[in-house]
């Protein structure tokens, strides 16, 4: 018996295609699915190509500042370089208006006219030189026979121990060695000459350089005060007061860097100095005073009067003793160059050690010695001039309010708040916006 089919039973057809869209409805995904699917694609927001457009965008145009400000820093040091000559006595004559100012400065005070302060201030500076001079003279005059004398018989010592030490050279290897440098210097005779000539051409050039360092000091003392005023009348009240406080602040930095360096040589000189009376080296005064001065001069200076004082060492006490006295002077110097020198020039002039070591050999490498000395009290400067204007911006950002910042000027008070003003300006700007 055959079974019954429905009545109205689904065509074929009609079941595929209803099989279909099941499988399709089972196959699309869910609302909630669909939007964990948009948050898992990282490209559904702003376009990649524009973020990345706008970050090469804003590289191109600060890398494009930053070789501008490259390319114009080296054609300020190349420029530096071509009037190096005539900037030197001025760079000289600042540093010792420093030094000479504040006893200026007090008989000015005092009703005395600019000019005789001025002419005041360098007969100070002669006569304290002068007297240092003066006190050192005797000890030399007093000492240097018996050094002279000690000097030939270490000479004549030290042909004995070659003679007749371990090494055992002959008389005649001495006299062949002595006859072959001699012939050796007049074979380079012309070289010699040449060096020599070098050398007097640079003698004159450091006497005139130093003639005029002091003509100039002299004007510095006597018209530096109104160099400012001139400066605010031919620039503008708004510059002007921006240079004037600026300025100010590197004239105080200036003038902290050389007591720091007066302080640093002073204690180089009175631990070598203690050194050498322990060991009853004679002339000690005079290096001690040569030690002193020397270390205002980078580099040469302190290897000049280290120098002298075991050269000095070893004739009037052996071997021994001028190995001591070396030992004392490379150690006085590292803790001077590593550690007193960075430490109080940081201090006094709000730089980092590093930074003052990196500013001596650069401008040690580009300008020579003189180019190391300068280069802290420039480094010192480009750093204060950079703080000024840090403040200003932070002034104009509204980070920082003229009441905040401590001014040395009453244009650098003006200065601050015109700044905080302008501050404000831009701030209803940006709001506006």
């Amino acid at each position: 018996m055959s079974k019954r089919r429905p009545s109205n039973p689904i065509p074929a057809v009609d079941r595929q295609e209803e099989s279909s869209d099941a499988h399709l409805e089972s196959d699309a995904p869910s609302p909630l699915t669909a939007e964990r699917a948009v948050d898992q694609n990282p490209n559904t927001g702003i376009d990649r190509a524009g973020v990345i457009s706008h970050a090469l965008k804003w590289t191109a145009s600060w890398s494009l500042r930053f070789i501008i400000v490259v390319a114009a820093t080296w054609l300020v040091l190349k420029v530096l370089g071509m009037f190096w000559s005539v900037l030197l006595p001025v760079a000289i004559a600042l540093l010792v208006t420093t030094v000479l100012w504040p006893p200026v400065r007090w008989m000015r005070a005092h009703k005395v006219p600019p000019a005789l302060a001025a002419l005041g201030g360098l007969l100070l500076a002669a006569v304290v030189v002068g007297g240092i001079i003066t006190a050192a003279a005797p000890t030399v005059t007093s000492q240097w026979g018996d050094l002279v004398n000690q000097s030939v018989a270490g000479v004549n010592q030290l042909r004995d121990q070659l003679q007749n030490g371990p090494l055992h050279i002959q008389p005649a290897q001495i006299d062949q060695a002595t006859t072959s440098i001699t012939d050796r210097l007049k074979s380079s005779g012309d070289q010699i000459a040449t060096q020599v000539l070098s050398g007097i051409t640079l003698a004159g050039q450091v006497l005139i350089d130093g003639v005029v360092a002091l003509i100039l000091t002299f004007f510095f003392l006597k018209d530096g005060p109104r160099f400012l005023p001139w400066v605010r009348v031919s620039v503008g009240r708004g510059a002007g007061a921006h240079l004037t406080e600026a300025l100010t602040r590197v004239w105080n930095t200036l003038s902290g860097f050389i007591r720091t360096q007066a302080i640093v040589s002073a204690v180089d000189s009175f631990c070598i100095g203690i050194g050498l009376v322990v060991l009853q080296i004679p002339l000690a005064v005079p290096l001690v005073v040569l030690t002193f001065f020397g270390g205002f001069i980078p580099i040469i200076g302190a290897f000049a009067a280290g120098t002298v004082a075991v050269l000095v060492a070893l004739v009037a006490g052996g071997v021994s003793k001028a190995v001591i006295v070396l030992l004392i002077i490379i150690a006085v110097q590292q803790i001077e160059g590593h550690v007193l020198q960075p430490l109080l020039q940081s201090r006094s002039m709000s730089l980092h050690p590093a930074i003052v070591l990196l500013s001596v050999a650069f401008g040690g490498n580009e300008f020579g010695i003189p180019g190391a000395f300068f280069a802290v009290p420039v480094a010192a400067s480009v750093a204060v001039l950079w703080r000024y204007l840090s403040e200003q911006i932070d002034l104009r950002t509204g980070d920082a309010r003229a009441g905040d910042l401590t001014s040395v000027t009453a244009e650098g008070e003006y200065a601050a708040e015109a700044g905080e003003r302008h501050g404000h300006v831009l701030a209803r700007l940006h709001h506006k916006d």
